[in-house]
């Protein structure tokens, strides 16, 4: 690990050590993790606090509508506070939040206590662009991948260690080890995440804007790059066939021929760490210029995908096949994407992140939504096409800004 001395005189783009790579990936996986212990915990929960299936079921809405103030309220402020601080006290508040949420008494408790975990978690979203500043240009795609796949790894093991944790002490288990961990961390954030030397780089030398205004400019940054509005569409349409398949696998599998319980469809969901694994890949070769390779072979792949998962409703190795894919090309677009957007305003890498983000979340909210309607109506052949078309027209978007960069 680079020693305190050289993290905290760190130039931009000067490069990161191995050390405080390794404790911004962890870092971005526990607070990632947060927003996603509840889902297999929602009939314990609705049991102990006595909610009804309905309030439950909020719960998991609220934490996405959390993070989602997050990513548009709290992000931009890297742009014009120094990051590692803001970073440090996200995580702060995330463990006091966490601690809470563990004490809850109540329904009204559990789904204050969820909203405002989500809302500090995009500390995580901090941390992304804050790595994104330090690497090298060179070493940009790999060393964000790596980041990345905390997050990803953080929201895939999440579900299973909550569920087992829930069977040693209850479902509030995981909350108060989360806690205890979020606090560490914090420490050593504090402790051993690099300094940027020159902190003006951070803020763009607009350090003096108001608030409004600086939520204002993250907006106008959509407006006003039209990189940043096709990358981060085709980020949300990659996103939005991806979910298709994370909401309608759930119904699949719970009926025949496969009839699994709640615990065998949450541990098939580790089946998408073959994605994760493949982010660093991905990244060396967007480092190397094949940014568009990556991103056209995402695209495709998405989509032919869902021609191998139609004959997964009755074969679990297509599924599995069909799964895998789709992580891959969903990570690779992604990673892509990121390599790109950062590389447009490194003073505005904070809204830009907070723009990029919000629209790739919105995209899989927006997945969801229409898989639960298009499941009722045609199954699993309806959500398969829904998931293709999505993801055909992520190609189509990644053509148009082929030709456009051509023209």
């Amino acid at each position: 690990m680079a020693s305190a001395g050289e993290a905290r005189g760190a130039l931009p783009g000067s490069g990161i050590g191995r050390g405080p790579l390794l404790l911004m990936t962890v870092a971005t996986g526990l607070s990632a993790a947060s927003n996603y212990f509840a889902q297999p915990l929602l009939d314990l929960i609705s049991r102990d606090l006595h909610l009804s299936a309905t309030l439950a079921g909020l719960i998991v809405t609220a934490s996405q509508a959390g993070y989602a103030l997050g990513l548009m309220l709290l992000v931009p402020l890297g742009d014009v506070r120094d990051r590692r601080r803001l970073a440090v006290g996200l995580f702060l508040a995330s463990a006091a939040l966490l601690a809470v949420t563990a004490a809850s008494t109540g329904g009204a408790m559990m789904l204050a206590g969820t909203v405002l975990v989500a809302l500090t978690s995009v500390g995580a979203q901090v941390i992304v662009p804050y790595a994104a500043t330090l690497a090298p240009e060179a070493e940009r795609g790999r060393i964000v991948g790596v980041v990345m796949s905390g997050i990803l790894l953080g929201g895939l093991l999440a579900r299973t260690a909550s569920g087992l944790l829930s069977t040693l002490g209850g479902w509030r288990t995981i909350y108060v080890v989360n806690a205890v961990l979020m606090a560490g961390m914090a420490l050593l954030l504090a402790r051993f995440l690099p300094r940027v030397r020159e902190e003006g780089e951070s803020s763009g030398g607009q350090a003096g804007i108001g608030y409004p205004a600086l939520l204002r400019s993250t907006l106008a940054l959509l407006r006003e790059e039209p990189v940043l509005r096709v990358r981060a569409a085709l980020a949300a349409f990659a996103l939005a066939s991806y979910s298709v398949q994370l909401t309608a696998l759930t119904f699949l599998l719970a009926r025949e021929p496969f009839g699994w319980s709640e615990s065998s469809i949450g541990l098939f969901g580790l089946v998408g760490v073959v994605g994760v694994l493949t982010m660093t890949f991905a990244g060396r070769l967007n480092d190397r210029g094949y940014v568009q390779h990556v991103t056209a072979g995402g695209v495709l792949l998405l989509t032919g995908s869902w021609l191998v998962l139609i004959a997964g409703e009755r074969s679990l190795v297509w599924l599995v096949l069909g799964v895998i894919g789709l992580n891959v090309a969903q990570q690779a677009v992604l990673n892509s994407s990121q390599k790109v957007v950062y590389g447009l305003r490194p003073e505005a890498r904070n809204r830009i992140n907070s723009a990029f983000m919000t629209t790739f979340f919105v995209g899989g909210a927006v997945g969801s939504a229409l898989t639960s309607v298009v499941w009722g109506m045609a199954g699993w052949s309806g959500v398969c096409l829904l998931g293709a078309g999505l993801g055909a027209g992520a190609v189509l978007l990644w053509g148009a800004e082929r030709a456009r960069s051509r023209r």
